[in-house]
């Protein structure tokens, strides 16, 4: 900061002057002063790091911003680029979110636990996972219900609506419904919610030949990769952006699972975002 400082004085006082006031010794100045108009050997990835950053919006932090260098052909190490994010200011913030919990008391028909776990899928449409999320806008309340697929954790359908209702999850459930083949049976989990334990969600899964599974009672665990989902969600969208209105908050919403599913790497689908990765799925 000294030599900074002499560097921006010079132009107006003798340097010799300016180096007997701050005690700097002459060859320490021209030392500092090379180094600082040298060029930096890391401009341009520092030039990548800020357009990954910049073009995901914020989202990244620095795990996938290095997926995404290693995608562009660099090779660096992950704790160079925390480095460098940290040097550069780009850095997430991550919140905790308060969950919404649909559990309305032992009414309906629960189902057993078929999932248990196993978040894998060998290829689409064999298992789905869903829930409902909440959002407060001032005194308003937003609700989004999202089905994913757990072969490529691509949201195949989602719906956004003012009240957690039974059309809520049973619209976004019908438009999951259109994606399948001729043949496809997925099974279809979620939590002990309400919604889930109706007649109405029941007769939707049996007309498709649907197989239902549900969390255990209080088990968020059972439904993780969702969880997860909507952790992701409010830390990367939510927690980031002032929301004035429900609308504004509906339109970004949409876009961001627009963004989630084709723009949004993963380190489990090997770098790629999820319409990638079923594409290259496919296409093998």
């Amino acid at each position: 900061m000294k030599v900074q400082a002499l560097i921006a004085l010079k132009a107006d006082f003798p340097l010799p002057v300016l180096l007997q006031v701050s005690g700097l010794a002459r060859s320490t100045f021209f030392y500092h002063q090379a180094r600082l108009q040298a060029p930096d050997p890391q401009e341009e990835l520092k030039s990548s790091i800020t357009d990954i950053f910049k073009k995901n919006h914020g989202r990244y932090g620095h795990r996938r911003v290095h997926r995404e260098l290693f995608n562009q052909g660099w090779t660096i190490a992950k704790k160079t680029v925390l480095k460098l994010m940290r040097g550069l200011g780009l850095l997430c913030k991550v919140r905790r979110r308060k969950r919404y919990n649909s559990y309305k008391g032992e009414q309906g028909t629960t189902a057993p636990n078929l999932l248990n776990r196993e978040f894998d899928a060998a290829a689409p449409n064999q298992k789905w996972v869903t829930d409902v999320t909440e959002f407060s806008v001032g005194d308003r309340k937003l609700y989004l219900s999202p089905v994913m697929d757990l072969f490529d954790r691509q949201i195949i359908s989602h719906t956004i609506g003012t009240s957690p209702n039974l059309a809520l999850t049973n619209t976004s459930l019908r438009e999951a419904l259109t994606c399948l083949e001729p043949g496809q049976q997925p099974l279809v989990h979620s939590d002990q919610g309400f919604q889930y334990r109706h007649g109405s969600w029941r007769s939707l899964l049996e007309g498709a030949g649907a197989v239902q599974s549900m969390s255990r009672k209080g088990n968020c665990y059972d439904n993780a990769v969702m969880e997860n989902f909507f952790g992701h969600l409010k830390e990367e969208l939510f927690h980031h952006v002032r929301f004035l209105s429900t609308d504004a908050l509906e339109a970004a919403l949409h876009e961001y699972i627009r963004w989630y599913n084709n723009e949004r790497i993963s380190t489990k689908l090997e770098g790629l975002s999820p319409v990638q990765y079923r594409t290259q799925a496919l296409a093998a």
